[in-house]
Formats: structure tokens, C-alpha cells, sequence
């Protein structure tokens, strides 16, 4: 064996995975970071201390294994979700990604399909694919939005094992109708997901997907506290479904799959959502103007309901990535023409970002 380093063709790798890159966004040390859609707001101090308290008390139990039903938690996000949930139709993992993985391991699989409609979230063919299912890419309209007929007929016409639907999606910022949700779910056997990752930040009179869940066994909501509740270090996803269809998740997850530490931690902080909440509606503010001034830029900015803004009117996406990367500042080109996306930061962040577009604009 001379000094060659071995590839991963020389692995006896399934073979479904044989090409296939792992998921990736540019982790640069940059002063502002504005490309993987984090709350770049810190956890408010009175916010930090209660958790850090928590997590104090959890660990004085460390040595014994976590509650592996996380009774507290679910309870807790019962309470934070409302519409007269109860615990036992809340599940919880590390992250939405793992949440939707055990909703790919309980019903998906070898032999089975998953559909979303892109562009959509870049972790639904990752997740299909790794977990054995064959993944199914629907369309949208040219203005990223989904109809129900439309939506209704594509899964009619696949009839996938798994459908997701991002509701606000991801990268677009779109909001996505109830209606449509209703008609996906009559046109198929599968389970539907509605990945609501960025649901609070959209407009609070509009309703969550949560309003469909009574008697649909089939239906599940998924959400995260990694925008809202800015705890993306923490890995924090969820989802509210039928009772039935949490017993099958059982059936897939690790035997104590959320740390004792993750546990208390999500706890203590969903206890201050009403302080993370006016958060978001800072956020949402950075968001809406930075809409506007790329519109005055010359650019033009999708309708967000999510906490950034994909914009197209892009010569060279990365070009112009560079150049901004080049003043400090990271966005993402998630692969669409002509176009960005760009997460809405602090007011500094993003005024920061506007100027440095701007400059750019003035130099070309």
C-alpha cells in the first residue's frame, strides 16, 4: 500500500450513495454572517441566565440517563403551540432534520418515495436519499408559489410515501396557502409534512397549518427553535401530530435520543417566548426594509414570510457573492439564477450588508 489516501470509492459504501455530497454551507469567521437564515440576535441576558440555570440542575443528574419520553418538554411545547394540543401528540429530536429523519425512517424507506416541490429546502432529497427513499421533485410556479390544483395533481400523479411542503418556504421566503395543504392531503395516501421552520415569522394573523391537524392521522407539522428561539447551536426541532403517528416514531428514534441537557435547555427557554417573540418582530422589521431597499437598488425581493429574503436581478450571483464576502459579508447563493438569498440580521447586521451591496452597485 503505497502512500495514496484512500477515496471514498474504495469503501464498500451503499451504493445509493455513491456520489452523492454531503450538505454544506461556507462556515467563514466573517463580522457578519448572513447565509444559513440563523437569528443572529443573542439569547436576551435574563433569557440566558434562566437556561444556564437549568442546565446547571440538569447536570447534577448527569450520570443517569435522560427521560427518554422528555415528559416536560412536550408539555411544553403543548402549551407554546396551543390549539388544544396535548403532550402525547408532540415529539421533539436534535433539529427539524432529525425530526423529519424519523418521519423518513417510520414511512419512507427502501422501496418508498418522498416529493417536495422546488426550490425547497436542500435537506428533503439528502434526508430521502440517506434514509433509502427515491425522491420526487415537483414544480412550482415561475414566482415560486404553489397552487392547490396543481400541488393536488403532481402528488395524484406520483403518489409519493412522503410529501413535504414548506410552509413559509425555504430558500424563497414564500408563503404557502392552507388550502393547499388541504388538497395535497386529499390527494394522497402518504403522510404530508408541512416543515413550518419559519412559521413565526410570518404575518401573525395568518394561520398556522397547526389549524388543520384535528382528525387528519396523516398530518404532521414540524417546527424548530432555531430561528424564533435562536437556538440553532442547541439542535431543537419539533413536530405536533396525531397521537398514533408519534407511536411510530418510537419505532426508529435512538433509545435516548435528546440529551438531558438539550431538554432542560429547550424548557427554560420556551418559559420566555413571549420575549423571544419580540424578537421576531425586530427581525421582521430588518426583513421588510431590507425588501424595500433592494427593490430601490434595482433588484427585486420576493414576498418573504420568513426571516430573509431571496432576491433576484443578479448579473453574476458570484460575482457579487465575492464582492460582498470581500467586504466581510457571507449570503448564499442556493443555485437559482440571477439571484441571493440573505438572512435579515441585527440593524447593524443589516444595514451593514445594504451598504456594502449598494458599493458594490456604484463601482460596477
Amino acid at each position: 500500500m503505497g502512500g495514496m489516501s484512500p477515496s471514498l470509492d474504495d469503501l464498500p459504501l451503499r451504493d445509493d450513495l455513491r456520489g452523492l455530497t454531503p450538505y454544506g454551507a461556507p462556515q467563514a469567521p466573517l463580522p457578519v454572517a448572513l447565509n444559513v437564515n440563523e437569528n443572529t440576535h443573542p439569547v436576551p441576558e435574563e433569557v440566558a441566565d434562566d437556561i444556564l440555570d437549568a442546565v446547571a440542575r440538569a447536570l447534577r443528574d448527569v450520570n443517569r440517563y435522560p427521560d427518554r419520553e422528555f415528559t416536560q418538554l412536550r408539555e411544553s411545547f403543548a402549551e407554546y403551540l396551543g390549539h388544544g394540543l396535548t403532550p402525547d401528540r408532540i415529539w421533539a429530536a436534535n433539529g427539524s432534520n432529525e425530526v423529519l429523519q424519523h418521519l423518513l425512517q417510520a414511512f419512507g424507506g427502501p422501496g418508498r418515495t418522498a416529493m417536495g416541490f422546488g426550490p425547497t429546502y436542500s435537506m428533503y432529497p439528502l434526508l430521502s436519499r440517506a434514509t433509502g427513499a427515491q425522491y420526487i421533485s415537483g414544480t412550482r410556479g415561475s414566482d415560486f408559489t404553489l397552487d392547490a390544483s396543481s400541488a393536488a395533481a403532481q402528488v395524484a400523479e406520483q403518489r409519493p410515501d412522503v410529501v413535504f411542503l414548506c410552509a413559509p418556504n425555504n430558500p424563497t421566503g414564500t408563503p404557502l396557502g392552507l388550502d393547499v395543504i388541504e388538497a395535497v392531503y386529499d390527494a394522497t395516501d402518504g403522510i404530508v409534512i408541512v416543515d413550518e421552520a419559519y412559521q413565526e415569522f410570518a404575518p401573525r394573523e395568518s394561520p398556522s397549518a397547526l389549524t388543520l391537524l384535528g382528525e387528519r392521522e396523516r398530518l404532521v407539522v414540524s417546527r424548530t427553535m432555531s430561528k424564533a428561539f435562536a437556538f440553532a447551536g442547541a439542535r431543537v426541532g419539533y413536530l405536533a401530530a396525531d397521537a398514533t403517528l408519534i407511536d411510530a416514531l418510537r419505532l426508529v428514534r435512538l433509545p435516548y435520543h435528546l440529551s438531558a441537557l438539550t431538554q432542560a435547555a429547550a424548557t427554560a427557554a420556551l418559559s420566555h417566548s413571549t420575549t423571544m417573540l419580540r424578537m421576531v418582530d425586530e427581525i421582521v422589521g430588518q426583513r421588510d426594509r431590507m425588501s424595500a431597499t433592494l427593490d430601490a437598488l434595482g433588484y427585486r425581493a420576493y414576498e418573504s414570510w420568513t426571516n430573509f429574503v431571496l432576491f433576484d436581478g443578479v448579473d453574476d450571483p458570484q460575482a457579487t457573492w465575492q464582492a460582498l464576502y470581500d467586504r466581510g459579508i457571507l449570503v448564499r447563493d442556493v443555485g437559482i439564477a440571477h439571484s441571493l438569498r440573505v438572512s435579515a440580521g441585527t440593524e447593524d447586521e443589516t444595514t451593514a450588508f445594504l451598504e456594502a451591496l449598494a458599493s458594490i452597485d456604484s463601482e460596477a
